[in-house]
């Protein structure tokens, strides 16, 4: 009796449907085409074993391959592990996608979060500013006001009536007025209108108005160019500073030249705004400048606005804030001439030897340690 081994048995009814060959789902009608899917099964199988750690690069590899006229594959299950492949593939794109999306995403958040971080130290930043800002407008505010009701309160003062001779404490005795320069001045009669000013300011040498601006200050002086600069006449630290004369200049015996200094303040305090005089047209509604001592009145009219600066000590040239007193006529007229020649239009006004004048000096950015100088001759009155 013959007898039909098992695993035919087996193979039989797990790959007969119907009377045809199925592998994998796909269905043979002959024995040679059965043989060949399962030759491409087996092939496949290991095919899958090998591949499932290749990254995407690799299974295009080998797409290419089995797409390749020489494809080992004999029967349709070798388009189908090929598809299989190529799904693999777009899958793998799609996740590689998705995961570089999100890495995209990350990085984005994370460079929203520290530009978020950053927005809100600038606006941090820019608060604090802000108050500083503020309370810096405050108290330069604070000060202007209080330098201005200073020079208000000092204009009264002028107007007010004369306190003679006051009494001094000690002695009992009467006292005469007179300046008080860091140092023994011989005496000389202060003007009714300086003299309550001149007891309440001892370092008082005058008082500098040009019309229609601010420029209406007392004019102080000591044996210390320095000080005045960041001092205001009350002897109170003030960045402000004060306009003050000279410290060689005398006006008791008159010098040929009053030089008079103050800062070019933004908020056009001081000599804030003597670069006016930079325009010709504002000299033309502007010529004169009045200047009293504390000993003389004075009407001064403009003859040159130029620019300049400080030099170096060794710089052989024409140093303005070192003319004072002209010792001949002949010194006089170079110095004329040197101012002339510096000045940025001609007023037509000149100077001869023995001519009183007066120099009003302030900063002017327009090069390091650079000045802006007007320069006035005293007249008897404006023509």
């Amino acid at each position: 009796m013959f007898i039909v081994p098992y695993y035919a048995i087996w193979t039989k009814v797990d790959f007969m449907k119907n009377g045809k060959f199925e592998v994998e789902g796909r269905q043979f009608r002959t024995q040679t085409d059965y043989q060949r899917a399962l030759r491409d099964k087996k092939l496949i199988d290991t095919l899958r074993k090998e591949t499932v750690s290749y990254n995407t690069e690799k299974l295009i590899q080998l797409v290419g391959k089995l797409k390749s006229t020489k494809s080992p594959f004999l029967t349709v299950l070798g388009q189908d592990y090929i598809e299989e492949l190529e799904s693999r593939i777009r899958g793998n794109r799609i996740n590689t996608a998705e995961s570089r999306d999100a890495k995209l995403d990350a990085i984005a958040r994370e460079q929203l979060k520290k530009k978020e971080k950053r927005r809100r130290l600038m606006i941090l930043i820019c608060s604090l500013l802000g108050v500083a800002c503020l309370g810096y407008f405050v108290v330069y505010s604070y000060s202007d006001f209080k330098i201005r009701k200073q020079n208000e309160a000092l204009s009264r003062l002028k107007e007010k009536p004369v306190v003679t001779n006051p009494v001094n404490s000690i002695s009992g005795e009467q006292e005469t007025v007179h300046v008080n320069l860091d140092g023994p001045k011989p005496e000389k009669e202060v003007l009714d209108e300086y003299k309550n000013l001149l007891i309440k300011h001892k370092r008082l040498i005058g008082w500098l108005k040009i019309d229609d601006t601010n420029i209406d200050y007392p004019v102080m002086q000591t044996s210390d160019n320095e000080y005045y600069q960041n001092h205001n006449l009350n002897q109170e630290y003030d960045k402000n500073g004060s306009i003050f004369m000279d410290k060689d200049c005398d006006v008791i015996e008159p010098s040929t030249n009053y030089i008079l200094y103050g800062h070019h303040m933004k908020s056009g305090r001081m000599f804030g705004s003597l670069d006016n005089y930079e325009s010709e047209k504002f000299y033309k509604e502007h010529k004169y400048i009045q200047f009293d001592t504390i000993y003389e009145k004075g009407l001064y009219q403009v003859m040159y606005v130029f620019r300049s600066r400080v030099y170096n000590e060794d710089d052989v040239v024409f140093k303005y804030y070192q003319f004072i007193d002209a010792n001949s006529e002949q010194e006089f007229d170079s110095y004329m001439q040197e101012m002339a020649d510096m000045a940025l239009y001609n007023t037509g006004v000149t100077a001869v030897y023995g001519d009183r004048l007066l120099t009003l000096s302030t900063c002017d950015y327009q090069e390091k340690d650079g000045r802006f100088v007007v320069v006035a001759k005293r007249v008897e009155a404006k023509e």
